[in-house]
């Protein structure tokens, strides 16, 4: 069995640097630009005109700005929501470029994503610690019944909400640890937490993704599959740090480490 997962972990890495390393993933992101910073809506070294409104974004364009919108040359103006799914699927591009609309709490803001990136061009991989079953054990969800939203800074040194579900409930090394987790679309869960390899021998923090709990909230806790979140990769991502409760007093030495 422990053969089987080690496999499947390689698999997984594999898969995850090839998506971290593909011409859109994390890396290729240049700037995040929020429109309230640009009343006139001209972005930096983005062609168009941005513009703000309550349900999205206007943007204008003339045919010396070079943008397409789904695929086709685009002049005059277009009304945009935020885009859902990989950034290679944004419905505005500029040649290899392509620009991602987004939202937090309202602000509307452009991702620039541009695979000559040179953080793109200099990424080595991610170094990763190999499968050790230690490191993966049984895990408890107890919801909590209602939405809490606390207020966490974020990657960008701004201060936003962060939805949590529940607590998840697991022993460790034989310590009895919690973790506050969010609860996705599918039912999964997902954590935002450090430990005390954080900032030195691992990156300041990372993500972690359990399975969705079954009718009595039990669930595997992987560290094993501990993530690097994106701000690891570009300095343009607005990661929520960890809530409260969400730093272990235990060293987590499994998973996305950090950076080659």
């Amino acid at each position: 069995m422990t053969t089987d997962a080690s496999e499947d972990w390689k698999q997984w890495h594999e898969h995850r640097i090839d998506t971290v390393s593909a011409p859109y993933g994390p890396p290729a992101l240049t700037g995040t630009h929020w429109l309230e910073d640009y009343p006139d809506g001209r972005l930096p070294d983005i062609p168009g005109r941005w513009t703000a409104e309550e349900a999205g974004v206007v943007l204008a364009a003339g045919p010396e700005d070079g943008l397409s919108v789904d695929g086709e040359l685009f002049t005059g103006e277009v009304r945009l929501t935020a885009d859902v799914g990989p950034a290679a699927g944004a419905r505005v591009a500029a040649g290899e470029r392509r620009f991602a609309v987004l939202v937090r709490e309202g602000e509307w803001g452009v991702r620039d994503f541009d695979p000559a990136a040179p953080a793109r061009t200099a990424f080595k991989g991610i170094e990763a610690t190999p499968y050790d079953p230690r490191w993966s054990v049984p895990g408890h969800f107890t919801p909590y019944g209602e939405r809490r939203t606390v207020r966490v800074e974020n990657a960008d040194g701004r201060t936003r909400g962060l939805e949590l579900g529940g607590i998840l409930a697991f022993t460790l090394d034989g310590a009895d640890l919690t973790l506050q987790v969010s609860v996705q679309s599918d039912g999964s869960l997902w954590a935002v937490f450090a430990d005390t390899t954080s900032g030195d021998s691992s990156y300041r923090f990372r993500f972690l993704r359990p399975g969705a709990p079954d009718a009595e909230g039990r669930t595997t806790v992987d560290f094993n599959r501990a993530l690097l979140p994106p701000c690891a990769f570009a300095d343009h991502f607005v990661c929520p740090l960890p809530p409260p409760g969400n730093t272990l007093g235990v060293a987590v030495a499994a998973g996305e480490r950090t950076l080659s």
